[in-house]
């Protein structure tokens, strides 16, 4: 298996709005992903894709080398935690693990009830009563006691307090650690990200703007500062992602493998977060002049 999430110009459409829009990417196994990008961007599009809750409208996805949701083997091989990370309040943690060991054929009880145990949460407690933080640990540990080669989260610790995204991210790069699966995990908090994820997916406006393993992507992108020129007159190499200007300095974020050798710019590295920040404000360069537009 060369890919656990492979897609060729996915998209889908509510008429005439594009969630997602020829969506390309493949993203190799054993990574743990940051899919990141503005709320809208339609990132919990491609997870609800990826595990059968959409079908898309054109375009084709494979997930684990084959289609979504495609039968009881498929779903037994991915763990999804949705965004609201969804319980039964009526229902006890204990009945919530009993119902998993019924509909889980590779189900791991011992896995399940350490989990639970661990976390001090007393078993024959309703869901309900849980805090925001305790239901999030308890939506995970369903979501990885099924044992799942791929394990998909969107944004489950977006309503969380830091202690509990904290406490929640923790445990998530513990099973990480011990059982070795590749995840996807959606988030606009990219502090999270940094954390945890060493591949990156950035989903700006419906459409990817760059996927690549977060080292590399970190080391080919540069801040260059210097006296006030036009970004046409960067080295060849060099492609501009974000530029502002005052009277005096220019400053651009750009991409380039080769080095920036203009004594004229004072080259410095971008963080995780400059680095998605300058490709969502580019995207809302590009599509100003179409808003415009429309408005008139």
């Amino acid at each position: 298996m060369s890919a656990v999430l492979r897609t060729e110009q996915l998209t889908k459409r509510y008429g005439r709005r594009e969630a997602l829009s020829n969506c390309t990417l493949a993203i190799p196994p054993g990574r743990v992903v940051g899919l990141v990008g503005p709320n809208g961007a339609g990132k919990t599009t491609l997870l609800q894709i990826a595990v059968g809750m959409l079908r898309p409208t054109a375009g084709s996805i494979e997930v684990l080398g084959g289609r979504p949701a495609s039968g009881a083997a498929q779903l037994a091989r991915v763990g999804f935690v949705a965004q609201d990370t969804p319980t039964y309040a009526g229902l006890s943690i204990e009945d919530h693990l009993r119902f998993g060991a019924h509909t889980n054929p590779r189900w791991d009880q011992r896995l399940a009830a350490d989990r639970i145990a661990s976390l001090g949460l007393d078993p024959a407690q309703k869901a309900g009563k849980l805090s925001g933080g305790q239901r999030a640990q308890l939506a995970l540990t369903l979501a990885i006691a099924k044992r799942p080669e791929l394990l998909i989260l969107d944004e489950p610790v977006a309503s969380l307090d830091p202690l509990a995204r904290r406490e929640f991210l923790k445990s998530l790069m513990a099973y990480i650690a011990e059982h070795g699966a590749s995840v996807i995990l959606s988030s606009h908090l990219v502090s999270d990200l940094e954390r945890v994820c060493d591949y990156l997916v950035v989903l700006v406006a419906s459409r990817v703007r760059v996927a690549g393993e977060v080292e590399e992507l970190l080391a080919s992108h540069h801040r260059l500062t210097g006296p006030r020129r036009e970004v046409t007159d960067l080295l060849p190499c060099a492609e501009p992602i974000e530029e502002s200007h005052t009277d005096r300095q220019s400053t651009v974020v750009v991409r380039s493998t080769a080095p920036i050798d203009d004594p004229a710019w004072v080259v410095e590295p971008v963080s995780l977060e400059d680095l998605v920040l300058a490709y969502m404000a580019q995207s809302a360069a590009q599509t100003r002049p179409v808003l415009e537009m429309t408005t008139r």
